[in-house]
């Protein structure tokens, strides 16, 4: 059962009493990447209980970019460091592309079990409107 969030757990529990968890990697890494998606979406200050949960809003970045690049790595990997604890050796690296209108970046990590030895990547999409993609 560790491969979801507490509040998936009890959503598929309250839909399926019977159902069985495995902890099977892939399901986690879904897991890992809807939740990333969501930390990714939420601007800081919109969340009552942890002012610091989600990332500030990256469009007033993207008009400084490139010199903003660093800073939006720096940002994305301190963000999933605090809150996707199932990871860990998070890198947040910037992938050059010709599409001027979205800035896109590799997301490396390894997950939080004692057997995890392979790394795993995502892949974010920043766009226009400051909104964020993860696909794996």
């Amino acid at each position: 059962m560790k491969e979801h969030r507490l509040m998936d757990r009890i959503r598929i529990l309250a839909k399926n009493p019977n159902r069985r968890f495995s902890d099977d990697p892939r399901e986690m890494i879904r897991s890992i990447q809807m939740h990333l998606q969501r930390i990714l979406n939420t601007r800081q200050g919109s969340v009552p209980i942890a002012a610091d949960y989600g990332v500030p809003d990256f469009t007033d970045y993207i008009a400084t970019y490139p010199e903003s690049q660093r800073d939006i790595e720096r940002t994305l990997k301190q963000t999933i460091q605090k809150f996707e604890p199932r990871l860990r050796s998070v890198r947040v690296t910037f992938l050059p592309q010709d599409d001027l209108l979205s800035l896109n970046f590799e997301i490396t990590a390894r997950l939080a079990r004692d057997d995890s030895r392979e790394p795993i990547k995502f892949e974010s999409q920043i766009d226009p409107d400051g909104h964020i993609k993860i696909t794996s």
